[in-house]
């Protein structure tokens, strides 16, 4: 990209200090220090090492020291590579093939007895994985990465030789690309006292930025695919050590362990080794003298949510560990924040308003990073047996009738107990004992033993690649080689299956039962406490893959999948020459009609059903006339993208609709808006083509002499309803072609040029906040929670936060080709419309429609508009409330957005 032409002359004067200084490193000793490599020490103020010093530092170290091996685990989304240290005893080393088998076969536990496991496990390693640098503006990480390596590589004293004797460390700098820009982009200025990173021109990961901390059960990422590789098939370390910043206002650090809610589908053992790790780096931090550190109620940060690294481990039995530390490297103060001076459970040691350098945050870093390590020492073998007994756990309970108790079921225990009396008296006082048997061991709503995903369901592709999430994540996926029945129904061969009987039971559970959020306010009849990520985030409901939930155990001729799939291939039925039609059901459909639209080929929407082989397609199949040309282009699509075409005879009699090739611009803004760059990465994985559209190229107007459709993703407004982003650097403290990027989208400017596109025959998709444009440009578009005083409902009355809700869908609709008649969409206190704006493709039904998540107040959406379609002139105006590109999982949502960009510019014919 351009903006590594512009920072090349700071990275290059970087590189030449290295290099220059290479030759003193092995005048000076075994194992050169950052200091020799980079004319600095780590911590110093006013510097930060970039990822190529790093990588060429860790190169160096590895070849000196028998204490390191340096691994490259993969590619980045730009093209780096990504590495990883291994450091241990030279003895750990020569055997690491080993002690890497020992961890697979106690993380895995299938066939491993307790008396093996013993065995293994006094023999074993602990093996703790330490990184730095996934938020990239979060420099102490990365910075302290480095440290760690050096201090590992050159101490020798008993604690060091003590801890590479016992354990295996994973250093792994996880946003390669990020600490390249930073740095660099940090250290552009010569005048040190300028150095700044607050207006960096784009996202510090490419097209994701801070949400790369939200793809690991999703795995979308080159750079989260990686990590989950090394996390879940590889390595299966025991401990992971996730380092962030900032730390909470007033403190040095957050350290584990972390507030409520607790999920309900991972074992304890997980939370109660936690805050035994947890309470060793308070300690370790106040018996150096290191005051600061804050726990559970010091932060927002709970376990609820599956999704983060050191999250995700949870659900794969292993600890995860989140720090966020203060620290820059311009020097900075701690503020004196009166909550934070008086000493309680969880600020056991407050610390004093005082000037804070950036070595301060390298230390208390190393010191933490030491405790871990030093408890994985002490307590290997525990280590290793406890992620076997957790593992041995999954498997029995996926092999026997057992139950999640979520808060759901305690409301039914407590309507079921209502009016009976207590049995007992005094302390001893209770419920019902039977009640446990009757309500909470239902045997109707007792967990699946495990999940069956027909072939023949009608987007298999994307059930795929589901199943190619699972397999990123360690879960074990079976096809059936041939029919088989289970539970009276019949399934095809080439059917999916995952058994609840395996280690990582917990993550496949998360990803195909529904979340159920426990109700969590300030105080009864408060307002809510807002969680810290999502609620609801079911993968299979988001991907709308159809699967059937089987409660009794079952086998049949299932082979194991090895790897990541590619969908089973399709075909071509007929032998008709007149031309081809495809099912709207595919998403992958639309991979065909830009392939065919790019190569100049004609392609259509049928606007009513077709018949076709004793089957009939929704409105909305793709007729393909036939050609020369686009026969290799049908027959490669069938093939390789897994979809069924038939070859028909004659052409399908009925209106249809003419797509053309669409020239789609996304909107973005100066630094980046990460659900814009969700949507470009996810329209490149379809292959529409776009152009990154910035607000001055808005307010320049004639918008139709370049753009079809423009595409508005949630939050890119800004966050006021003038449509401000907030500070800006000034145009001359920035390099001249980011110039082009500034501004802002405005009711005085943007509005009328949008105006103009619209009413000349534009089209325009609104995604979330995003769709207040619709009043921007005059069209009105009402809100259905607003309450009588015409202001949004309070908190109290209307609260959904991040959870899937269902929607009914018209799916005669061009918007809603192909979609299913209902479906689950992601809302996170998203827009809703009231009745009678425009044309409602998707609506909230009246009822309970929370699948997953937790939601208060959710009766006040029934009839509301989810996703509308509105003409403004001669163009249209989508508005789609929901996230439907929501961090590329909201599969089933995706053809929301993909008709919108090809149906607005289709005519008829």
């Amino acid at each position: 990209m351009s903006l590594n032409r512009v920072l090349r002359g700071a990275a290059a004067a970087l590189a030449l200090l290295s290099m220059s200084l290479a030759p003193l490193a092995q005048a000076a000793g075994p194992v050169t220090s950052p200091k020799e490599a980079f004319g600095h020490d780590i911590g110093d103020d006013y510097f930060l090492a970039n990822y190529t010093q790093l990588e060429a530092y860790f190169k160096t170290v590895a070849g000196q020291s028998d204490r390191m091996k340096l691994v490259d685990i993969g590619p980045t989304e730009e093209g780096r590579r990504e590495y990883m240290a291994i450091v241990s005893s030279p003895a750990n080393l020569a055997r690491l093939d080993r002690y890497r088998e020992i961890a697979r076969k106690l993380a895995k536990a299938e066939g491993v007895s307790e008396t093996e496991a013993k065995a293994l496990a006094a023999e074993g390693k602990a093996v703790i994985w330490i990184d730095g640098g996934l938020h990239a503006t979060e420099t102490v990480p990365p910075q302290a990465l480095i440290a760690a390596v050096h201090e590992m590589l050159t101490r020798d004293d008993a604690e060091t030789k003590r801890i590479l004797d016992d354990v295996i460390i994973l250093f792994g700098q996880v946003n390669p690309d990020g600490m390249e820009l930073v740095s660099n982009w940090y250290m552009r200025n010569a005048d040190e006292k300028k150095r700044e990173f607050s207006s960096l021109p784009r996202l510090y990961q490419k097209y994701i930025g801070h949400d790369n901390n939200r793809d690991y059960y999703m795995s979308a990422m080159k750079e989260t695919t990686n990590v989950n590789r090394i996390f879940f098939r590889e390595w299966f370390p025991q401990i992971i050590y996730n380092h962030h910043q900032t730390a909470p206002g007033g403190t040095v650090v957050f350290v584990p362990p972390f507030r409520d809610p607790f999920n309900y589908n991972y074992d304890p053992l997980v939370m109660s080794t936690l805050s035994e790790v947890g309470a060793a780096m308070h300690s370790r931090l106040i018996s150096e003298g290191k005051p600061g550190s804050t726990m559970r109620s010091g932060a927002t940060y709970s376990t609820w949510n599956n999704g983060m690294e050191r999250s995700v481990t949870y659900f794969h039995n292993a600890v995860g560990l989140l720090t966020e530390i203060t620290g820059h490297p311009t020097p900075m103060a701690i503020p004196l924040v009166a909550r934070n001076q008086i000493a309680r459970n969880d600020l056991p040691a407050p610390i004093a308003p005082q000037p804070w350098r950036f070595r301060q945050s390298i230390d208390y870093s190393l010191s933490l990073n030491r405790a871990v390590l030093d408890y994985a020492s002490r307590n290997r073998e525990r280590l290793l047996m406890n992620i076997w007994r957790m593992g041995d756990n999954s498997i029995r309970r996926g092999r026997q009738d057992s139950w999640t108790i979520t808060p759901k079921r305690i409301e039914a225990l407590e309507a079921a107990a209502k009016g009976k009396p207590l049995v007992g008296s005094g302390r001893t006082a209770g419920l019902d004992p039977e009640l446990y048997k009757t309500v909470l061991q239902d045997p109707g709503r007792r967990d699946p033993r495990g999940y069956i995903i027909p072939a023949d369901q009608a987007d298999l592709p994307t059930a795929v690649k589901f199943l190619n999430a699972l397999t990123k994540t360690g879960v074990d996926v079976h096809r059936a080689t041939k029919p088989f029945t289970v539970a009276g129904r019949a399934y095809p061969a080439g059917s999916y299956v995952v058994k609840a009987d395996q280690a990582y039971r917990p993550h496949v559970l998360d990803m195909f039962e529904p979340q159920d959020h426990p109700h969590d306010f300030a105080y009864p009849g408060g307002p809510p406490i807002p969680p810290y990520d999502s609620t609801g985030y079911t993968l299979a409901l988001q991907m709308g893959v159809k699967f059937d939930r089987v409660l009794d155990g079952f086998d049949g001729p299932f082979e194991p999948v090895a790897d990541v799939m590619a969908p089973p291939p399709g075909r071509i039925v007929g032998s008709g020459r007149a031309g081809y039609l495809v099912s709207h059901e595919t998403n992958d459909s639309f991979i065909l009609s830009n392939r065919l639209l790019k190569a100049g080929q004609g392609v259509y929407w049928l606007k009513a059903p077709a018949k076709v082989g004793g089957r009939t397609l929704a409105p909305g199949a793709l007729w393909i006339p036939a050609s020369p040309a686009n026969r290799a282009i049908v027959q490669t699509a069938a093939h390789d993208l897994g979809l069924t075409i038939h070859a028909m005879s004659a052409a399908p009699a009925g209106e249809k609709l003419k797509l053309k090739p669409v020239r789609v611009g996304v909107v973005d803004r100066y630094g980046g808006n990460m659900p814009a760059g969700w949507t470009r990465w996810l329209m490149e994985q379809y292959e529409f083509d776009y152009t990154v559209v910035y607000p001055q190229r808005l307010d320049a107007g004639d918008l139709g002499k370049d753009f079809d459709v423009l595409v508005f993703a949630n939050n890119v407004l800004g966050s006021d309803e003038g449509g401000g982003y907030g500070r800006q650097p000034k145009p001359e403290d920035i390099p001249a072609e980011f110039r082009a990027w500034l501004g802002e989208i405005s009711k005085d400017k943007t509005a009328p040029q949008l105006a103009a596109f619209l009413r000349s025959g534009g089209a325009v998709v609104a995604i979330g906040n995003s769709t207040r444009l619709a009043e921007m440009v005059g069209v009105a578009a009402p809100s259905a929670l607003n309450g009588a005083d015409g202001k949004p409902l309070p908190r109290n009355d209307f609260y959904i936060p991040g959870s899937l809700l269902e929607v009914s869908v018209d799916n005669s609709q061009p918007l809603a080709y192909g979609a299913p008649a209902t479906m689950a969409v992601f809302f996170d206190r998203s827009p809703a419309f009231a009745p009678g704006v425009g044309t409602h493709a998707a609506w909230y039904p009246k009822g309970n429609v929370l699948r997953s998540g937790w939601a208060v107040g959710q009766e006040k959406l029934a009839g509301a508009g989810a996703v509308v379609d509105m003409d403004v002139g001669k163009g249209k105006l989508f508005l789609m409330g929901p996230e439907v590109a929501q961090r590329a999982q909201s599969h089933a949502a995706f053809k929301f957005l993909f008709n919108g960009l090809q149906y607005g510019p289709a005519v008829a014919d």
